[in-house]
């Protein structure tokens, strides 16, 4: 609570520090509230873990999702899902027993571990490469001609007067500069 100054002018610093530490307690504890309405709400981790989770009738949509009329498996999946949450399973626990049941292709996302490991690193390591592979194609292809190609073919001087000829009644004919 705040006082009346003294008349001398001078404003006690001690209450102002404790009014300050006061009002950062309940702002803490305000937005500590906050986070934990949410936190123990069941449908807010159905709703997560239905997100996380592939319905398992083959419409390749996430579980929360599914919406294509008389799904057989929505309804029993959400039902295991919410006896699970209820009886107060940790949202690990819950994706491995579905992983278990159902096989690891219910899981929306591959695990972090083991040979699932690859499915992460996979497109990252084709991309890379698919880079690499066109600076080096740019690299060749922005490189010095070859010298053979350089060479205009009508100035061999391994071909006989006849070919010559030819070869610029060709370059005549087709409008080809340079070789051919």
């Amino acid at each position: 609570m705040l006082t009346a100054p003294p008349r001398s002018g001078r404003i006690n610093s001690g209450s102002i520090n404790s009014v300050w530490i006061k009002a950062a307690q309940a702002a803490l504890l305000a937005i500590a509230v906050c986070f934990s309405l949410g936190a123990s709400d069941s449908g807010s981790r159905i709703d997560s873990l239905g997100h996380r989770l592939m319905c398992t009738c083959g419409c390749a949509q996430l579980l929360g999702e599914c919406d294509h009329y008389g799904c057989p498996s929505r309804s029993d999946e959400l039902a295991t899902l919410s006896s699970a949450i209820a009886s107060g399973q940790s949202d690990q626990q819950i994706m491995d027993s579905f992983a278990a049941k159902y096989g690891v292709t219910v899981l929306a996302a591959p695990r972090t571990q083991g040979f699932d490991l690859v499915a992460w690193i996979a497109p990252f390591a084709v991309f890379a490469a698919a880079l690499l592979g066109t600076i080096l194609l740019v690299r060749r292809w922005s490189g010095k001609p070859d010298a053979q190609a350089a060479t205009p073919v009508s100035r061999d001087t391994s071909l006989s007067p006849q070919e010559r000829e030819r070869l610029e009644q060709i370059r005549r004919e087709t409008g080809a500069e340079g070789g051919l």
